[in-house]
């Protein structure tokens, strides 16, 4: 018998009721954003650990997962009778930097609109980022993960396992990526209507304190009230408000649409020239 040779690597126990992965063959992850986390993962370069995990997560192994402020929680099913205990951790914004998020986010209806329809906008990174935070991890740096089995490597194929479910729970419900990082859907939302409500009250007082009322202006509605600007009209470029459309995900003959509306309104404008 060659020395190099190994016995091969013990079945799991099965669970009768483990969480399975929807996903049965080929990638997890359904959503850009679940894709960006599991980008973090593959990024370790542990192929056969991570093939492993996938196996884990679509045979069941993972018996319960919870997702906390800054920490997701769950147990695997090894070979072993007792189940190996997991965590993932990513550092929690505070309260400051949620409120700081919470302003920019409010500050732009577009954003707003999406995440009360259940959706992440796909450039929310960016608002994040503007304020100096990520709301993804970018490196395994910014991760601490734990697990009780006997393998030293990090991720071993119960935290992978436990990785792929995450990304699929992530899937369903993407405020649960806001939830690990501190603020959970309900909190959110309601911080967003608040500031909303309070900018647009704000703005009534303001037009109520400046503006007098018109039975006190009669007698000067119909006078010029100050000297009439004579400044030089802009000309604006015919795709003025192209470039204020939000990313639309629609092509034509493999052109994004919005492409093939900005090039047919500068053939307009050369037309009208």
């Amino acid at each position: 018998m060659s020395s190099s040779w190994y016995p091969p690597p013990a079945a799991p126990r099965p669970v009768a009721d483990g969480i399975r992965a929807r996903s049965r063959r080929g990638p997890i992850a359904r959503t850009w954003w679940s894709e960006r986390f599991i980008e973090v993962l593959e990024s370790l370069g542990v192929g056969a650990r991570l093939q492993r995990g996938r196996t884990y997560a679509r045979k069941g192994q993972v018996i319960d997962l919870t997702v906390g402020p800054g920490t997701v929680t769950a147990r695997v099913q090894g070979t072993r009778a007792q189940p190996y205990r997991v965590r993932i951790g990513v550092a929690p914004f505070d309260k400051t930097e949620w409120a700081t998020v919470t302003d920019a986010l409010a500050g732009d209806a577009w954003y707003i609109a999406k995440l009360l329809a259940g959706e992440m906008p796909q450039d929310i990174e960016t608002v994040f980022t503007s304020v100096g935070l990520s709301l993804f991890p970018a490196t395994a740096t910014e991760l601490s993960m734990d697990c009780s089995c006997p393998d030293w490597s990090v991720p071993c194929k119960h935290l992978a396992a436990v990785f792929y479910l995450l990304a699929e729970s992530f899937d369903e419900d993407p405020f649960g990526i806001l939830a690990w990082r501190g603020r959970d859907r309900a909190d959110l939302l309601e911080n967003l209507a608040a500031l909303r409500t309070g900018t647009h009250a704000a703005d009534q007082t303001a037009r109520t304190a400046t503006v007098a009322p018109l039975a006190e202006r009669l007698d000067s509605y119909f006078a010029l009230q100050a000297e009439l600007s004579h400044g030089v009209p802009v000309v604006a470029p015919n795709d003025t408000l192209l470039r204020q459309v939000p990313p639309v995900d629609l092509t034509v003959r493999g052109t994004p649409l919005v492409e093939t509306l900005r090039a047919a309104l500068l053939r307009l404008g050369q037309a009208d020239t």
